[in-house]
């Protein structure tokens, strides 16, 4: 769990733990729902920017017509024993709309450079408004690190 084993960590530490996890990690959980409410989940490449996810698929498919209608999304790192939620706002850019430097970024680290795909892609910025982090059943206390997109009191 941490390395004083059966420990909760504490805010900061969750914090710093999640922001390692979303600069390393390449694909992150993509929740959304249609407008009669009918859910779609699906693994994106993602960049995690500083302040912001970027997501790129085709504006077409399930989840590209749900973000950009819905305007929300929940996004999940983790197996089901060390669990990060993010629920995040979400702004539809096309790819000339992007910032070069998140492009390159988002690219590099994911090896797939959209700009060649054609425009029938479309980018995805997720603000984050909600971030919930716990590994197994004694961090379910303290989850809750950013409520209405301000980090906890010690985050």
């Amino acid at each position: 769990m941490t390395e004083n084993e059966g420990t909760p960590r504490d805010t900061a530490q969750r914090k710093k733990d999640v922001l390692a996890r979303l600069e390393k990690e390449l694909d992150i959980w993509v929740a959304s729902a249609d407008g009669d409410g009918r859910p779609h989940l699906v693994p994106l490449s993602f960049l995690w920017d500083g302040e912001h996810v970027w997501l790129c698929t085709r504006r077409t498919n399930p989840t590209g017509r749900n973000l950009a209608a819905g305007g929300r999304t929940r996004l999940a790192l983790g197996d089901t024993r060390d669990v990060v939620l993010m629920d995040g706002e979400v702004t539809t850019h096309p790819g000339d709309d992007v910032p070069v430097a998140a492009i390159e970024a988002f690219a590099a680290k994911s090896g797939w450079d959209p700009r060649r795909s054609g425009p029938a892609y479309v980018w995805f910025r997720v603000r984050p408004v909600a971030v919930e982090a716990w590994i197994e059943e004694p961090e379910i206390v303290g989850r809750h690190i950013m409520r209405d997109g301000v980090w906890a009191d010690g985050a």
